[in-house]
């Protein structure tokens, strides 16, 4: 989170439920936020009593049905065939744009021998040591990307935002452990968990590697199929730039148009498409170091780069903005662990990607030697006339693979920061009934669209673009290594000096590429920055007020015992009708229904506190879909109602109201508490359902906004103020539930901050 990152919110132990009686029982494993699994055990009679609590919680929780066995060997290498179309898109197609990319100014032989000694030493310590050796390892339950790092670093310490009783209350047994150990901590770790400054810069900056991220779900596709089209100007020089920029955009439109219809049908010529690609251009490669310069592979001596900078000074440092693009797409490898495994990414890295990337450069860079001034064309140059127009062919289809894959990418992200919580609510929908991961969001969509046509017909000049590209690679990179080291220092707590040396090396080259591409602003790096710059503003905002919002909820909560007190103080009365009250607090119900009871001075006579509640597969089982209990008190109960990413959620008419209440009356027909009543108590409790849907059923939500008082400082008082108008901007929850106007009432309430 997924984006962009990959992290999963889920509940304790004590919000779990389990039924009284063993029969009919069957059990599921559900994966909530830590890596360990909690029993959670559904009834085939509909029925749930509650672990020390009388009250269902909201947070989406994994279930599934089975523990996932160890891949055999040819298992993996299947599915490292696949990543092929997915998660090396951007990486492999990086030869259509680098040389072009380069502000080459008369180069000689050994400005190139220095520069592929650049790219090669780049491909071999990021992409091979930092990324396939050591970031792959530093998963959360199977995800990564810069959000899954920092996932990673709050379910083991306790660095979070929330309070440390709120911390404790949404994790794991395993994870309150760790965070109960005082002993043997690091000194940067108790240095943040005390400094709420640093914990919420450590979120920020978290959250601007995902939206880099998204940054590059515009920039990949600008630059791929625009590169990858201008290949159509070297056989017909009459071609304009203008009309190739003019195609490259009418071959994006075509492409997101096609967006909401999934990519499931299509995906399966993913991987060929790439595999061609990969197979094809190292062999061009091999055919150019033979035809143009043999000895090409001595620049892979470190000395060639000294030589180069010691040359070239400040020229040769601004270069490495077009060189840093060699290793694009490097994040991808990492962001996507969770789509695959980390074995098959190696495999599939180490034996295809990067033997692949290492000779198409050597046969680009040989080729230049010996033709020094075709670097603005640097990879159709160098591809023989007899193969010209196949490779032209394959290479326009990499370059739509690969920003199908970016695309993708970014739908998932915000449907995963949206489902935590991280983004206001927007349209997700699942193109496919058995994948998760393969969502469309049609505002999105959108956005990403005109941003892309904007940039190429803006931007057309691949060297702005590639400058901008590289303000994107050289960020993500930056912060995936200052986490990673924050991992080693108080998660695998490795030692110093191997910590040192790690922070050491790819600090300072890639503060050294940051330095280069951070130059290149007012050319066009702007673009990514301003834009990721404000995603980020945006999820830290609204994170910000959500985690507020949740606190004062906790804080006020009503228990039992409170809601008895009132319903029971004089002037309350028990009005006929039945009410849905939603409420997604846990451990209690909301601070609304008690504003609600004083300023009305009533409730319904059956009153049923309902949850949604959000699980990670594709469709809950009819009979598992709606949950209930009582509450203890008379006519009021517990509701939640279970969905999947392929359910359509819609409680229109009176099959959802007759759902409830026919499971209400399995539920008292059968519970423990009225085995023991007299016959005509429970039909008494059963007809007061009939009596009150037939006087009219009403859905109240809460609709709150934040009092911000004189006493607030000037952080909250500015970025709630932010959170408010996001809130007030975006979509509503309870609309998208298809409840009737004439039955929806929503409750106001200031929260004051």
């Amino acid at each position: 989170m997924s984006g962009g990152g990959g992290e999963r919110q889920g509940g304790t132990a004590q919000e779990l439920g389990e039924t009284d009686s063993a029969a009919n029982k069957r059990e599921i494993v559900v994966n909530v936020e830590s890596s360990s699994a909690i029993p959670y055990h559904y009834s085939n009679r509909h029925s749930l009593r509650l672990r020390n609590s009388a009250f269902i919680p909201s947070a989406p929780l994994a279930v599934t049905s089975t523990i996932p066995k160890e891949m055999g060997r040819w298992e993996t290498v299947v599915l490292a065939y696949k990543t092929l179309g997915v998660v090396f898109g951007g990486l492999v197609t990086s030869p259509l744009y680098v040389y072009p990319s380069m502000p080459l100014k008369s180069p000689t032989e050994q400005d190139y021998l220095g520069i592929y000694s650049i790219m090669f030493w780049t491909l071999t310590l990021i992409g091979v040591v930092k990324y396939t050796c050591i970031a792959l390892k530093a998963d959360d339950q199977g995800e990564g990307g810069t959000f899954a790092l920092y996932s990673l670093l709050c379910r083991n310490m306790n660095i979070g935002l929330l309070s440390s009783k709120q911390a404790q209350t949404n994790s794991s047994l395993s994870h309150s452990a760790l965070l109960g150990s005082t002993e043997n901590k690091s000194r940067l770790r108790i240095f943040f968990e005390r400094s709420i400054v640093a914990r919420r810069v450590l979120l920020f900056i978290a959250m601007l590697g995902t939206c880099m991220l998204i940054g590059d779900g515009i920039l990949t596709p600008a630059i791929s199929v625009l590169s990858a089209m201008d290949g159509i100007r070297a056989p017909f020089p009459s071609v304009s730039k203008s009309l190739v920029e003019a195609l490259s955009a009418g071959v994006l439109v075509v492409l997101f148009l096609l967006q909401k219809f999934g990519t499931s049908r299509v995906s399966f010529m993913f991987s060929p498409i790439m595999g061609a690609w990969t197979l094809c251009t190292p062999l061009v490669g091999i055919y150019s170091i033979i035809q143009h310069y043999p000895s090409i592979f001595k620049a892979l001596s470190p000395h060639y780069i000294f030589r180069f900078f010691w040359r070239n000074g400040k020229e040769g440092w601004l270069l490495l903005g077009g060189t840093v693009l060699c290793i694009t797409g490097s994040e991808a490898l990492f962001a996507d662990l969770g789509h695959f495994n980390r074995s098959s990414i190696q495999i599939a890295f180490l034996l295809t990607i990067y033997p692949s990337l290492v000779l198409t450069y050597a046969g680009q860079t040989a080729y230049l030697i010996k033709n020094p001034t075709d670097h603005d064309d640097g990879f159709y140059k160098f591809i023989p006339t007899t193969i010209y127009w196949p490779i032209f062919i394959i290479s326009t289809l990499a370059a739509v693979v690969a920003s199908q894959s970016l695309i993708s990418a970014t739908f998932s992200v915000i449907k995963q920061s949206v489902v935590l919580d991280y983004f206001p609510k927007i349209k997700v929908v699942h193109t496919s009934s058995n994948k998760e991961g393969e969502v469309y969001s049609p505002e999105v969509n959108y956005i990403l669209m005109v941003l892309c046509v904007a940039v190429i017909l803006i931007f057309g000049d691949g060297k702005d673009i590639g400058n901008a590209f590289g303000v994107v690679v050289s960020l993500v990179m930056l912060i995936t290594t200052i986490l990673l080291t924050l991992v080693m220092i108080m998660i695998w707590r490795t030692p110093p000096w191997l910590v040192a040396i790690y922070f050491f090396i790819f600090f300072t080259m890639e503060g050294v590429y940051a330095s280069a591409v951070l130059s290149k602003i007012p050319e066009g790096g702007w673009i990514p920055f301003a834009i990721s710059f404000i995603l980020a503003f945006i999820m830290f905002g609204w994170f910000y007020g959500r985690q507020k919002k949740m606190e004062y909820e906790l804080t006020h909560k009503i228990d039992l015992e409170r809601l008895g007190m009132l319903l029971s103080e004089p002037g309350i009365q028990r009005v006929p009708g039945l009410c849905f009250f939603y409420t997604n607090i846990q451990d209690g119900l909301t601070p609304i229904l008690g504003h609600y009871i004083k300023n009305m001075r009533s409730l319904h006579t059956v009153t049923i506190f309902t949850t949604l509640r959000y699980l990670l597969v594709p469709k809950v089982a009819a009979h598992e879909r709606i949950v209930v209990n009582r509450l203890g008190l008379e006519g009021v109960y517990g509701c939640v109602i279970q969905y999947g990413y392929a359910d359509s959620l819609n409680l229109e008419g009176d099959g959802f109201v007759n759902q409830v209440t026919d499971s209400l009356q399995v539920y008292i027909q059968n519970c423990p508490d009225s085995l023991t009543s007299d016959h005509e108590e429970v039909q008494e409790e059963i007809s007061a359902f009939e009596e009150a849907k037939l006087a009219g059923v009403v859905h109240i939500r809460g609709k709150t906004r934040f009092y911000i008082g004189n006493n607030c400082g000037w952080f909250d008082r500015s970025m709630l103020a932010f959170y408010e108008f996001l809130h007030g901007n975006c979509r509503s929850a309870l609309p998208a539930l298809g409840v009737p106007l004439s039955q929806r009432i929503e409750v106001g309430m200031l929260y004051e901050a």
